[in-house]
């Protein structure tokens, strides 16, 4: 189960042993923790969708609700924010890979109807019909790791023995029951899910250990960017964390994660060519010296 499958037709994409691709975030919310809606205008986020194909993303991940505490927000609300730009990203960017970043079944189905091709539950399955979905669609699926949380609830005091291990066993077999429903799986990647009902130092183990979670088989995703245990590790706010963002996924790479979650594609692309470069499974562009 080493290399990963998504898309369909002309955007078919196989991800190879050794190749990292770039998941650029494009939140259709008003109160993102970030960028604080930035991208929350129909046109604002085509401009970003467009800004991150040209500085490399492999993938576009799409959400209508921010991760935080918040307001619920009904499905048809979402779907609103998340499906038609699917259908006009989907028509400008034929070639791209698109996913949706929802825990509702009904988001999932229709945004897949529209162009999507994985379904990225941030919360563990919460509504088992995401499973469903991902099988009846052929998409490609996420599976997470929450600690049994409920969506967008923040836990007060997170206790594991062994934060890796829980994680690597509940992880696998959430991939292995999406399987049993029906989920392709080359088309399943596994999520430690930084910050989402662990505290710093749980987050900080999971990097130091994620070669652990590449040893399952299953390709790894992690969403790092900006988040709070790198602004706690360095006492910086989400603006300024992007170097420490940039250092927690050079770790991530070297030890085994495949794809990579980032509101900063540009870097994100240039340090994961970087690090494949050196570990030899991509050649530098334009070697020249003392050639």
């Amino acid at each position: 189960m080493t290399t990963l499958r998504l898309g369909v037709e002309e955007r078919y994409r196989e991800f190879a042993e050794g190749e990292f691709a770039v998941m650029a975030i494009v939140n259709r919310t008003p109160d993102s923790f970030f960028d604080q809606g930035a991208t929350f205008a129909f046109d604002k986020a085509i401009e970003a969708a467009d800004q991150a194909v040209t500085q490399g993303a492999d993938i576009i991940d799409v959400g209508g609700v921010k991760a935080g505490e918040g307001e619920p927000l009904p499905v048809e609300e979402e779907i609103e924010r998340t499906v038609p730009f699917i259908a006009a990203l989907r028509t400008m960017h034929p070639r791209v890979l698109i996913s949706i970043d929802t825990f509702h079944e009904a988001v999932a189905r229709a945004a897949v109807a529209a162009g999507a091709d994985l379904i990225n539950d941030t919360w563990a399955g919460w509504d088992k019909g995401i499973y469903a979905a991902a099988a009846d669609t052929g998409a490609g699926l996420v599976c997470s790791h929450t600690g049994g949380l409920a969506p967008r609830t923040i836990v007060k005091k997170a206790v594991y023995d062994d934060v890796v291990d829980q994680v690597r066993r509940d992880l696998v077999t959430s991939a292995e029951y999406a399987v049993q429903r029906g989920v392709r799986p080359d088309g399943i990647l596994i999520d430690p899910t930084h910050d989402f009902g662990k505290h710093t130092y749980h987050s900080l183990e999971l990097t130091r250990r994620l070669g652990e979670l590449a040893a399952t088989g299953w390709p790894v995703l992690v969403a790092l960017s900006r988040k709070d245990f790198i602004g706690e590790t360095l006492d910086l706010p989400p603006k300024e964390r992007l170097f420490g963002t940039l250092g927690a996924t050079a770790v991530s790479a070297l030890n085994g994660a495949r794809m990579f979650r980032a509101h900063d594609v540009r870097a994100t692309r240039e340090l994961l060519d970087m690090v494949a470069t050196i570990q030899g499974s991509r050649e530098p562009k334009a070697p020249m010296r003392s050639l």
